[in-house]
């Protein structure tokens, strides 16, 4: 299959782009992290270059990682707060003198820079599933610069790739990884699904043996689900759910638990815009927590990891995280979390 030019291409899923193109992504990253290693800086390639990154949401590693990464390229991050400027907004949810229509914000920017970030998803669209998405359409769809996905209600790309770079670098490949995507008990309910819903597509587009563990009531995208089935079937790998937290640690490399919302806790048609149903379905499940016992019984040289922040305590135990070295299963969220760096400043470069 050919790959297309990257130059000038939003990133707002992975699924706009083919198995051959996330693969050179990676192979970028990849460059890019040894060559930072081995002290070879690629200042020059974003030089004079500015990236306007707008979060409706709080961020820790997405800003960093973002910022960090345009100033080792040799560009600029401006950070946006939409509370800070007139928020952008989508025709027909326009407040007076508070917010901005989206078109305007896109074309403004696009005259003053090389490329529009966004973060947005629950409380800014009224927990409106896809509402979110919508919003970062829009700015694509009127930007003449590339829109990037910092995470929405339905996809976080970005973390996608950091995960499956992880996967590659500790397993050597995709082929034949056992890759399991859990659900895992937190207090809170306000969890998107973008990270599991990315997880598992990445996952699937690259072959893997994935697995989707998830109580009752935590069900994802059926669309996505679709996509998953899709691509085990396309190259060659496979894709199953099942609802028991012990299945889905059995003999798997790759094991990701964390929480994410169930389906009430969206506006209708989707759900019912109950967080009191919402939590009463999550306090079933305090068992679904991530303990070195279940993860000896994965693959003696498995990997946990998480995105970040994790509900320690609750999601999983201290043990688990805190394993970064030693024999036998290990936490790699560190390496996971530095790898976002990487990956972003391989999009950007290609992007941008």
């Amino acid at each position: 299959m050919q790959t297309k030019s990257f130059r000038g291409r939003d990133f707002l899923r992975e699924t706009d782009f083919t198995r051959e193109e996330i693969e050179t992504i990676l192979s970028v990253a990849e460059e890019l992290k040894r060559d930072r290693a081995m002290g070879k800086y690629h200042d020059d390639l974003l030089r004079s270059k500015t990236l306007f990154m707008i979060f409706y949401n709080q961020s820790l590693r997405t800003r960093n990682s973002f910022e960090a990464g345009m100033t080792q390229l040799g560009g600029h991050a401006h950070y946006l707060d939409p509370g800070k400027i007139y928020t952008p907004a989508l025709e027909g949810k326009e407040v007076a003198y508070s917010t901005e229509r989206v078109s305007d914000v896109a074309h403004v920017l696009d005259r003053m820079g090389d490329a529009i970030a966004i973060r947005c998803y629950g409380d800014p669209v009224d927990w409106e599933y896809g509402g979110a998405h919508a919003l970062l359409q829009e700015f694509a769809r009127c930007a003449d610069i590339p829109v990037l996905n910092m995470e929405d209600d339905i996809y976080h790309p970005f973390q996608g790739l950091a995960d499956i770079l992880t996967v590659k670098e500790k397993f050597g490949g995709f082929k034949g990884v056992k890759f399991t995507m859990s659900w895992a008990y937190s207090p809170s309910v306000h969890k998107p699904r973008a990270v599991p819903q990315s997880a598992i597509l990445y996952a699937a587009m690259m072959g893997m043996e994935v697995t989707l563990a998830h109580p009752k009531g935590m069900e994802l995208d059926p669309a996505i689900i679709a996509q998953c089935e899709a691509y085990s079937k396309m190259y060659d790998g496979s894709f199953k759910i099942t609802n028991s937290f012990e299945e889905g640690f059995k003999d798997a490399h790759v094991l990701y638990p964390k929480a994410w919302c169930a389906t009430p806790i969206f506006q209708a048609p989707i759900g019912e815009n109950d967080p009191k149903k919402t939590q009463e379905i999550f306090d079933q499940y305090k068992s679904w927590k991530t303990t070195s016992e279940l993860m000896d019984t994965a693959n003696k040289n498995a990997i946990y990891l998480h995105c970040l922040p994790a509900d320690r305590g609750w999601e999983v135990n201290n043990d688990v995280m805190d394993k970064t070295s030693g024999d036998g299963w290990l936490s790699a969220i560190y390496d996971q979390a530095e790898n976002r760096l990487h990956a972003q400043k391989a999009v950007m470069s290609l992007v941008m």
